[in-house]
């Protein structure tokens, strides 16, 4: 997972949004250490320390949270919340990463780094 963090350390700034958290907290924190204001989201209130937080459901969100991102993410996303990711970046003019939990096969572009594969959808989500 930190391949994760370390692609999009060296491709993006400022604030990036991981949806869907859970207690999976390895990329928003190293993303943290590594400069990025790191917003995080879930449906259920997660005890995650210093990384922001907010309860949100992708299906229906607060625009709010997720503006001005320069990425939208997630780390093995249930399948049928990723058209609403797709959907809110595109709102909000955000890139999107997408890390499948299996073999999932999404319309972005699937980059494997350093062994570590995911979907890439740039110049702001071609959904």
């Amino acid at each position: 997972m930190l391949q994760i963090a370390e692609y999009i350390s060296k491709r993006y700034s400022g604030k990036v949004v991981e949806v869907g958290i859970g207690y999976n907290w390895i990329v928003a924190l190293k993303l943290k250490e590594n400069g990025f204001r790191v917003v995080a989201t879930d449906i259920k209130p997660i005890p995650i320390r210093d990384v922001e937080f907010y309860i949100d459901d992708i299906t229906a969100p607060k625009l709010e949270i997720y503006s001005n991102s320069s990425l939208v993410y997630s780390i093995r996303p249930p399948p049928e919340i990723v058209p609403y990711i797709l959907k809110v970046a595109k709102v909000v003019n955000a890139d999107v990463l997408i890390r499948p939990f299996g073999n999932e096969f999404y319309s972005g572009k699937l980059v494997n780094y350093k062994g570590e594969r995911f979907y890439i959808w740039r110049d702001k989500v071609e959904a």
